[in-house]
């Protein structure tokens, strides 16, 4: 192979590897309802909102640092391939406590759905498994249980 492949090769790795992952492909961490059985329905309401609240705000950010770094992607690789050194490099502490955020709120909502607590459940921003059906309710229309 020659010297130009060759670098270009490792460029790109380098590149494909460093850029962030929308919020839609971070994995849902696992996370137990146990830590969640004592709470009665006001506590589950309550900290829902909470992990509700900051899920909105992280996937936000996420999205902007994705979008911007498959724009920079794409401006490095059609223009000016330099930009591309710039690439923040990966998804971070964010993506980490975004993924762990969605498994809380998964307990939550199993936690609500077991001790039949009133409550609307809020969607997560994005749904791949079809529209307003989260696992609690899976969970509930199968007779799951915690």
């Amino acid at each position: 192979m020659t010297k130009i492949s060759i670098i270009s090769i490792g460029l790109s790795v380098a590149v494909l590897t460093g850029c962030a992952s929308q919020p839609t492909e971070i994995p849902t961490s696992s996370v137990s309802s146990f830590m969640y059985q004592k709470y009665d329905c006001d506590q589950v309401a309550w900290e829902l909102a909470r992990v509700d609240t900051r899920v909105g705000e992280l996937h936000a950010s996420l999205k902007k640092t994705a979008d911007r770094d498959a724009i920079q992607m794409g401006v490095g690789l059609i223009l000016f391939w330099p930009t591309l050194f710039a690439l923040e490099g990966g998804d971070g502490a964010e993506a980490g406590e975004y993924g762990r955020l969605k498994g809380e709120k998964q307990a939550l909502e199993k936690v609500a759905v077991y001790k039949k607590c009133a409550l609307a459940f809020k969607a997560l921003p994005e749904k791949a498994d079809g529209p307003g059906k989260s696992e609690a309710d899976k969970d509930a229309s199968e007779g799951g249980k915690i």
